[in-house]
């Protein structure tokens, strides 16, 4: 449905966008990571044709940015990271607003506002005035401004900034909903809500895309050493060490706690096979009491770390 080419955006010397190329499917919802300055703002700008990029394109459906930005911006509802809002409107008044800039009807505009008080959350401030709201409801209500003409395409950028965990889970489950019956693409820091929400996932680093793919598929295709934890009934952890450290996946041990004649330690380890087995039948032939082993699940949160850290 929209279709990323090459597309470089350039502030003077500095390369905003680097050339990125990357397709969204139809009813996805697709979120872009990236640390601060990694390009994600300006990416959606441009796909929402408030920008124009300094090479490359984008096609929405048949029509691409250069020639077709009116017909683009009536196919995307767009919510920027601070919600255009008037603060001294009441919550209708302004979204009826919206909707006569939309130019729709009252017959289509009285059952949509409604229709969007309940999909949003919203109906028991609808006549509040914009200013006296939450950071929360505030959101909710750029939801609804961004929704009013019934997009095909929703782009949100930063949806949760700002919002405290109970209002994060509340726009989560909107945008869930939403992203039912609509395409979605948001950007955002708190990487364990996309993990939680988006179908799929591009991390962008420096104007470049670092991955692309669901979270299950970045974790099992970003290469990184990873960590297993035990903990043994047992005092000789130099003699422990020296044994388990013959199994050639393993690249370090260390020791975190011991005392009372049991001890805790993790080993470092690579590659892609699961050496648990390995561990465990050297712990029983020693007979070697064992209280835990276990590996580190990797997260979205280590896997982005390792993608956007320096060097």
């Amino acid at each position: 449905m929209i279709r990323i080419d090459n597309l470089a955006k350039y502030y003077g010397d500095t390369r905003a966008v680097d050339g990125i190329s990357f397709e969204i499917k139809k009813g996805e919802i697709l979120g872009l990571l990236g640390p601060n300055g990694a390009g994600k703002t300006t990416t959606l700008r441009i796909l929402t044709c408030y920008s124009r990029p300094t090479s490359g394109n984008i096609t929405v459906k048949d029509y691409n940015i250069y020639e077709h930005s009116l017909e683009i911006k009536r196919l995307v509802g767009y919510l920027p990271e601070s919600a255009p809002l008037y603060p001294d409107m009441l919550v209708y008044d302004y979204l009826k607003f919206v909707a006569d800039v939309r130019e729709l009807n009252k017959t289509v505009a009285d059952p949509r506002l409604k229709e969007l008080a309940a999909m949003c959350a919203i109906t028991e401030v609808m006549h509040r005035p914009i200013n006296e709201l939450s950071k929360g409801y505030k959101q909710r209500v750029g939801l609804a401004h961004a929704m009013m003409s019934d997009p095909e395409i929703l782009v949100l950028d930063e949806p949760t900034s700002g919002l405290d965990p109970n209002q994060i889970v509340e726009i989560r489950d909107i945008i869930k909903t939403i992203g039912r019956e609509k395409t979605v693409v948001l950007s955002t820091h708190i990487l364990s809500e996309a993990e939680a929400t988006c179908d799929r996932i591009v991390i962008i680093n420096k104007g470049k895309i670092a991955a692309d793919g669901s979270t299950e598929e970045l974790k099992k295709e970003a290469v990184s050493d990873y960590v297993i934890n035990v903990s043994l009934q047992h005092s000789d952890f130099d003699g422990v060490k020296k044994i388990l450290e013959t199994i050639p996946e393993v690249s370090g041990t260390v020791l975190v706690n011991s005392g009372n004649g049991a001890m805790d330690f993790y080993m470092t380890c690579s590659g892609n096979r699961d050496i648990r087995p390995d561990i465990y039948e050297i712990i029983k032939n020693n007979n070697w009491p064992l209280l835990e082993l276990h590996r580190e699940t990797r997260t979205l949160e280590t896997i982005f770390r390792e993608l956007t850290k320096e060097g």
